[in-house]
């Protein structure tokens, strides 16, 4: 008999410890731990390694060498700004030399908007100038596949009315010289750009306690596909009063970015690698991107006869008025001219009247 009670025990005490086991078992499957494989996750657990652009999975190393690393700053309800980076270092990538190498960095940044006027100008024409199109599903915000900027709900602003955005950057550096080759990282394009954001957004709004009660969703392509850069013109842009003199515009090149009701942008740069700025203008008219201006616009006209608010200062020319009833922003940044309201009435002239509002600047007429 105590034989047989001896061999029950042991029965129930091994079905005990299955079970036991097995619990475990679904456990760490269900949090994805050992003994199962798990992934790394990174920017506030918004990314999964091996899921998405090629930066977050094997194809971003060399022969399969090299190594990924992140960093990150806390968010929560009282640490409403933060960084989080993806760093690649991949081994040969450059040349035959195998100390050459290319370091990689993926930086997202969740905050308000520069405080300073000019700082933010500069800030938002760097995100929605350019090659830039709008996101796709009415999402405020703008990218070229390289890099791109998403505001967030009004529930997310400061307390002194700046929007809060997700930017996301990426570059190569080269070891062998130290040069930045900026848009050689694959992101996946801009529809990829559109759900990496989206994805940190509402990671980093739940982190805060400014989540809006539906999370934020693109599930739509980026349709609007920017011009090519042009070269051997005279009028940039085909803007009627955007000309210049054969001799000058050789030395140029203009890129047209998107030309919608919501946003619009020229820019003129030199012709040597397109790096040195003529001048660059931009029209926002989405809502949640024309609050990125808000308090930079003034009280007042720019000058005599020209419509709305705005500032003239030095290095750009910012104008706000009403279209339609919704807000127009107008800005002309412009380091290397010294007289741009020429320029900036033309740009002005064509967009009121491409949408259909009462003129800007002054000297205009109702079309």
């Amino acid at each position: 008999m105590k034989r047989v009670l001896r061999a029950r025990r042991s029965r129930v005490v091994a079905g005990v410890v299955a079970v036991t086991l097995t619990a475990a078992g679904l456990g760490t499957w269900a949090t994805d731990t050992w003994p199962f494989d798990a992934k790394d996750r990174y920017c506030w657990g918004a990314w999964e390694e091996d899921s998405g652009p090629e930066f977050l999975g094997d194809e971003a190393f060399t022969d399969g060498k090299g190594s990924r690393t992140a960093e990150e700053t806390a968010l929560g309800p009282r640490r409403t700004t933060g960084r989080c980076t993806v760093a690649i270092h991949a081994p040969g990538y450059v040349g035959d030399d195998p100390d050459d190498s290319m370091d990689t960095r993926v930086i997202v940044d969740y905050g308000p908007a520069p405080r300073s006027a000019a700082r933010r100008m500069e800030w938002i024409n760097d995100y929605l100038g350019g090659r830039a199109v709008p996101l796709p599903d009415g999402l405020p915000g703008a990218t070229d596949g390289n890099h791109g900027l998403l505001v967030l709900p009004e529930r997310c602003d400061t307390r002194d009315g700046r929007p809060t955005a997700i930017t996301l950057d990426a570059t190569a550096t080269s070891s062998e010289d130290g040069h930045v080759y900026p848009g050689t990282v694959r992101l996946g394009g801009s529809r990829s750009v559109a759900a990496l954001m989206v994805s940190v957004a509402n990671r980093a709004m739940a982190k805060t306690g400014c989540a809006p009660a539906k999370p934020l969703r693109t599930t739509s392509p980026v349709l609007t596909l920017p011009e090519e850069r042009e070269t051997f013109f005279t009028r940039a842009c085909r803007i009627r009063g955007l000309e210049f003199d054969r001799k000058t515009a050789m030395d140029l090149a203009y890129q047209v970015g998107t030309v919608g009701r919501d946003l619009q942008s020229c820019s003129v740069r030199t012709n040597d690698r397109g790096e040195g700025r003529v001048f660059d203008a931009l029209m926002v008219s989405a809502p949640r991107l024309a609050a990125l201006f808000d308090g930079t616009t003034g009280s007042k006209a720019a000058a005599r006869g020209w419509r709305g608010t705005g500032v003239f200062a030095d290095g750009y020319k910012v104008v706000r008025a009403d279209c339609a009833g919704r807000p127009m922003i107008l800005l002309m940044l412009a380091p290397s001219l010294h007289e741009t309201t020429p320029y900036f009435t033309a740009f002005t002239d064509a967009v009121t009247e491409r949408v259909g509002c009462a003129p800007v600047a002054p000297g205009g007429s109702d079309r």
